[in-house]
C-alpha cells in the first residue's frame, strides 16, 4: 500500500505466517500449547509471562504447567495403548478451552452500530487524485471512500525532480471532497516493523522498558499525523490510519512486540488528542498479530478502533479469514483491501488503485421505519394495473402512496373511487405521464420516486434509498428488495435501467436517473 515499492501482501501466501506445527501425535499437541503461550505477545518481565505480573499472565502460567503435565504424563502412561492419542487430544482441547474461557474479549470485539455507520466501496492510490479526477469518479464510479496519504517518512508520494507529488492536497481539496460526499481515509506511513528488509525507517526493537522506545515513537508519529490532519481541516473524531506493511516475520518476538507496542502508542496518543485510530496491514501479519495479542494478553496493548486488512481474494466484502483473525474481532469496523494495483477507468479518467470494501461504525443502517401510512402494506413483488372499480390491498396501497405524494385526501378503504381517479389523473398530468386515470407501471414508478434527488451509490441508506428501491421494483426490477440500503443488487438494477434508457450505465443514481424514474420512464 506504500506505492510501487511496497510489498503486496498476498494473504495466505504472506511471509508472516503463524508458526506451523508439523509433528504428529502428542508432540504436535504439546507444541500447539507451547505456541499458544509463546504467541501471547506479552513483553518479557521477571514474572515469566510478563505484562507486569498481569493476573491473566499468572493464570496462563498455571495452565501452561497443567498442559505440559497432562499431555506429557498421559502420553507416558498410555504410550502403548491404542487410545493414547485420543486421550491426549481431549486433554489438549480441554486446556485450550479453559484458556479461551478465562481470557475475556479485548478491545477488538465488535463495536456498537452508529446512526452514521457506512458500508461501501473505497479506493486508494499512491497519490491523491486531482480535483478533476475526483469529480469524474464521484458521479461515475462505485466508490464512496478514498484513501489518501497525508504524510510519514515512508509515504511514497513525495515531490521529486521528475514527480510533483501531490501539491493539490491541501485544506481546500479536503473540504471539496467532503462537501461532495466522499469519505476520506487519511493514511500515515511512518517506520515499519523492525525486521522488515525493504524499508529504511524501522521501529526500534529494543525491549528495554517493555519496548519504551517503540511506544514513544508511536506516540510521536500520532502527534505528527494529528498536526497534519488539523492542517488539512480533518476534524477531531476522524480516524487516522497507520500503514504497517506486512511481509515481516511475526514469529520474531522483538520484531512483533515492538510493532505492537508502537501501534499501542499510536492509538493511545490519537485517543488523547481526540482522534480515532485505524491500522492497515496484511491480514496474516500486522492484523493477525494485533488480534492474537488482544486475545491472549488482553489489556497489554491498546487496540485500534478499526482495521484495514490486505487479503487479496477478489471478494468485495468484510469477511475475514479465521485462520488469522477471530471472526468477531473488529466486526463492523473493517476495511478489506481485496484487489491491489489495478487499473480502473471511470468517467474517462484512468487511475492505478487498490480496491477496498468498507464497513465502518456498524455498517450502513436502514431507515427506522419503512411505513408510509401506518400498517398499510406498501411493498409487493409486483404492482398491477388498477382502474376505477378495483378493490383490495393493492388499491389501498395506491391510496396510501397518493396521499403521500399526490395530495389525495380520501379514505384508505381499498376502493378505486372517484377521489382516487381524480388524484391519479392530476398526478399523471403534473409528471408528464399519459393521462389515463389508471395506475399503470409508469404511474407506480413515478409515484414511488417522487421526492428529493440525492446521488446514491452502494452503501447509501435512508428514505431516498428506500424510494429508489420501491420505484425500481415498480419499474419491473423484482429482484430489488426495499431495505433502505443501496446494495450491489440495487446498483445492478440501476445500471440495467440506465442502459435501457440510453443513460451512462454507471450504477450511480444521479439527477438524470431520478428524473427518468420520476417521469415513469422504465
Amino acid at each position: 500500500m506504500l506505492g510501487d515499492v511496497a510489498p503486496r501482501d498476498r494473504g495466505l501466501a504472506d511471509a508472516g505466517r503463524s508458526i506451523e506445527v508439523k509433528e504428529a501425535g502428542h508432540v504436535q499437541l504439546l507444541r500447539q500449547v507451547d505456541n499458544l503461550f509463546r504467541l501471547s505477545h506479552v513483553p518479557p518481565s521477571t514474572t515469566g509471562l510478563g505484562g507486569g505480573g498481569l493476573a491473566a499472565g499468572r493464570g496462563l502460567g498455571l495452565l501452561y504447567g497443567l498442559a505440559h503435565h497432562t499431555i506429557s504424563g498421559e502420553t507416558m502412561r498410555l504410550a502403548h495403548l491404542s487410545t493414547a492419542r485420543a486421550r491426549v487430544g481431549i486433554a489438549a482441547v480441554a486446556v485450550l478451552a479453559i484458556c479461551a474461557t478465562l481470557l475475556p474479549m479485548g478491545a477488538a470485539a465488535a463495536a456498537e452500530r452508529r446512526p452514521d455507520g457506512f458500508s461501501g466501496y473505497a479506493f486508494d492510490a499512491r497519490c491523491a487524485p486531482t480535483q478533476e479526477q475526483m469529480d469524474a469518479w464521484l458521479t461515475s464510479s462505485p466508490f464512496s471512500g478514498v484513501g489518501i496519504y497525508i504524510g510519514g517518512s515512508m509515504a511514497s508520494c513525495r515531490p521529486t525532480a521528475s514527480d510533483p507529488g501531490q501539491p493539490h492536497l491541501d485544506a481546500t481539496w479536503v473540504a471539496r471532497q467532503r462537501a461532495g460526499g466522499w469519505r476520506l481515509l487519511p493514511i500515515w506511513a511512518g517506520p515499519q516493523a523492525a525486521c522488515h528488509t525493504l524499508y529504511g525507517d524501522l521501529i526500534d526493537a529494543n525491549p528495554a522498558g517493555s519496548y519504551a522506545a517503540a511506544d514513544a515513537r508511536g506516540r510521536a508519529e500520532a502527534a505528527a499525523a494529528v498536526a497534519r490532519a488539523q492542517q488539512l481541516g480533518l476534524p477531531a473524531s476522524s480516524t487516522l490510519w497507520y500503514d504497517l506493511e506486512g511481509g515481516y516475520d511475526v514469529t520474531n518476538d522483538d520484531c512483533r512486540r515492538s510493532a505492537l507496542r508502537f501501534l499501542s502508542g499510536w492509538t493511545s496518543a490519537l485517543h488523547d488528542l481526540g482522534y480515532r485510530s485505524g491500522v492497515y496491514s496484511s491480514v496474516s501479519a500486522g492484523i493477525h498479530a494485533l488480534d492474537n495479542a488482544d486475545n491472549l494478553s488482553p489489556g497489554s496493548y491498546v487496540m485500534p478502533d478499526h482495521v484495514w486488512y490486505a487479503w487479496y481474494n477478489g471478494r468485495a466484502d468484510v469477511a475475514i479469514d479465521p485462520q488469522w483473525v477471530r471472526p468477531s474481532s473488529w466486526e463492523g469496523q473493517r476495511v478489506h483491501q481485496y484487489e491491489a494495483h489495478t487499473s480502473a477507468t471511470y468517467g474517462g479518467v484512468s487511475l492505478t488503485i487498490d480496491r477496498n470494501f468498507m464497513e465502518i461504525d456498524g455498517g450502513a443502517q436502514p431507515p427506522r421505519s419503512t411505513r408510509l401510512c401506518g400498517r398499510t402494506r406498501v411493498d409487493f413483488r409486483t404492482y398491477p394495473r388498477l382502474k376505477p372499480g378495483s378493490r383490495g390491498v393493492r388499491t389501498k396501497t395506491l391510496q396510501c402512496v397518493l396521499r403521500k405524494n399526490a395530495r389525495y385526501r380520501g379514505k384508505l378503504d381499498g376502493q378505486f373511487d372517484r377521489g382516487v381517479l381524480k388524484a391519479v389523473r392530476t398526478f399523471q398530468r403534473r409528471h408528464d405521464l399519459r393521462v389515463t386515470g389508471r395506475a399503470d407501471a409508469a404511474t407506480w414508478t413515478a409515484l414511488f420516486a417522487k421526492g428529493s434527488t440525492p446521488m446514491l451509490k452502494v452503501g447509501a441508506a435512508g428514505q431516498p434509498a428506500l424510494r429508489l428501491q420501491r420505484s425500481l421494483r415498480a419499474a419491473g426490477f423484482r429482484s430489488v428488495k426495499p431495505t433502505g440500503v443501496v446494495t450491489d443488487r440495487t446498483a445492478t438494477a440501476v445500471r440495467r435501467l440506465q442502459q435501457r434508457l440510453g443513460l451512462d450505465a454507471t450504477g450511480v443514481v444521479t439527477a438524470d436517473t431520478w428524473s427518468a424514474l420520476q417521469h415513469g420512464r422504465r
